[in-house]
């Protein structure tokens, strides 16, 4: 018996896109009480709020982390560029140097030429050439200052660059010392509590399953089972008509909600406590 309801299950073609109400034909020729089969989904949904408080207690965490490291690659790339923006820097004041170097010997050469000049002409044209050195150098030596000038900001920039990404490295091991503490204080918790959802979930028409996560990773809440509350739906909390609310504490057929799309169960699912428990006491 069992063996054929296995081999039954696992050729069903599963839909992601299929809900509760598609699915309701489908599923009432399992060995299981229709009844069943609502506790059973509605325990898979409580495990499932327990291990979603689980979650919680690392808050932010992951994406905090994720953000830091993102922060640090950028500081990282930051720091590379300027190195190499100040490295290329340094290359052109060094060029503009040689260039007054060269200038300095032109006018030194040309100085020396003055002095065996045979007539004004030779003169004039040489003292124009010390001239245009000399406006050279100025201009060379103003593009020193203005590069010397920009090396020093980069640096400054540098520095502080180096000191954020320090302060962020610090950041990201706090970070991960909080993230790794939460992670081995619940792990365990976490761990029980998932396989005891997937023990439940075997128990169950695996399309349901696959209905019941579609609706679950859709709402806020992450509630897609949900008891009847003050005659309203427990998780949009619209007002659930008289009819539909005996049938539901019937508990004989899945009955969803009209507004939210989630399975409504009895009240008393609430209340009653698991056999696991009880049997504990």
């Amino acid at each position: 018996m069992a063996t054929k309801k296995n081999a039954k299950t696992a050729a069903q073609h599963i839909d992601k896109r299929e809900t509760f109400v598609s699915i309701q034909q489908s599923i009432s020729d399992n060995d299981m009480s229709m009844e069943d089969k609502l506790r059973t989904l509605y325990e898979i949904q409580k495990t499932d709020s327990k291990i979603d408080q689980i979650d919680l207690l690392r808050g932010e965490l992951p994406e905090e982390v994720k953000d830091i490291e993102d922060e640090i690659e950028g500081l990282n790339t930051r720091i590379s560029h300027l190195k190499e923006d100040i490295q290329t820097q340094d290359k052109v004041v060094d060029s503009y140097k040689k260039a007054i170097e060269e200038s300095k010997a032109k006018s030194a050469k040309y100085e020396e030429q003055q002095k065996n000049v045979q007539n004004n002409r030779e003169f004039e044209s040489l003292n124009k050439e010390l001239e245009f050195q000399d406006l050279e150098r100025q201009s060379l030596d103003k593009k020193i200052h203005e590069s010397t000038a920009i090396i020093a900001d980069w640096k400054a920039s540098l520095d502080d660059t180096k000191t954020n990404l320090a302060g962020r490295k610090t950041d990201l091991i706090n970070k991960n010392k909080e993230l790794a503490t939460i992670t081995e204080e619940t792990s365990k918790e976490k761990a029980a509590l998932q396989k005891h959802v997937d023990e439940l979930s075997a128990q169950l028409d695996e399309r349901m399953i696959s209905a019941y996560h579609r609706v679950r990773d859709n709402a806020k809440n992450r509630l897609a089972v949900v008891t009847v509350k003050r005659e309203a739906c427990g998780g949009c909390f619209n007002k659930i008509p008289p009819q539909k609310r005996i049938e539901i504490e019937q508990s004989k057929k899945i009955i969803v909600c009209d507004y939210c799309g989630r399975i409504l169960v009895s009240s008393s699912f609430e209340k009653d406590e698991p056999a696991d428990e009880k049997n504990a006491k």
